[in-house]
């Protein structure tokens, strides 16, 4: 297993959602995928409870059955008042930059199924009607995972998304991979596979002066 020569500030700067540089055409390693895991069990966990799980599916129909939910949920989620396509800025470049997520987005609703694999981070705990506080611990606790699991990844050579578009039918998607839905919760499904070339770049962010606020808001 090669890994690329990045340092920690060029893995965590340039760790991009990959989708239409993902290779389709070429097999990723079930030891690389285990590593990549290996590496996510290190991310902390609420009480170390170490309850993630990450269904990891290579199964053609499972993935073409799980690919239709995706574009089942992504026609749902156009038609939300907050979707990306309902975005406007008083930018131009913020908005030409939105329109290429569009494309982007509408490039893998259009090829998930030929992703070589699919990887759903899932955790034995249920947030629906939770307090904040519950739901910040299980939410703490598999999203650092599962962004260990996509550093991890770009650390090999692969691009991976977080999308969660198939989440509007996750009990469906439950049933297609045999996961106990009153149990556990998906997280977010992530498609993983080389990249088409390994250069990425830093993505425009607007300044930390309008995000960060000193003792008070």
């Amino acid at each position: 297993m090669m890994m690329l020569p990045l340092s920690a500030k060029e893995l965590l700067t340039t760790t991009r959602a990959v989708r239409k540089r993902l290779d389709l055409t070429r097999p990723v390693e079930r030891e690389v995928i285990e590593e990549c895991i290996s590496i996510a069990q290190q991310a902390p966990t609420a009480s170390n409870m170490q309850n993630w799980h990450f269904v990891v599916v290579t199964d053609t129909i499972k993935k073409a059955a799980l690919a239709e939910l995706f574009r089942k949920g992504w026609e749902t989620y156009i038609n939300l008042p907050t979707a990306v396509n309902n975005m406007k800025f008083e930018d131009p470049k913020r908005n030409a930059t939105q329109k290429r997520i569009i494309s982007s987005a509408e490039y893998l609703v259009d090829h998930l199924a030929q992703v070589p694999v699919h990887v759903i981070p899932c955790i034995a705990a249920r947030t629906e009607g939770q307090p904040t506080v519950v739901q910040s611990a299980v939410w703490g606790s598999i999203a650092p995972a599962a962004w260990s699991f996509m550093l991890a990844a770009r650390s090999f050579g692969l691009g991976t998304s977080w999308t969660s578009f198939h989440l509007f039918y996750e009990e469906e998607a439950a049933n297609i991979l045999n996961i106990p839905y009153k149990d556990v919760m998906q997280a977010a499904l992530i498609p993983v596979a080389y990249t088409i070339g390994t250069d990425f770049k830093p993505s425009p962010r607007n300044s930390v002066h309008t995000i960060v606020h000193w003792n008070t808001w």
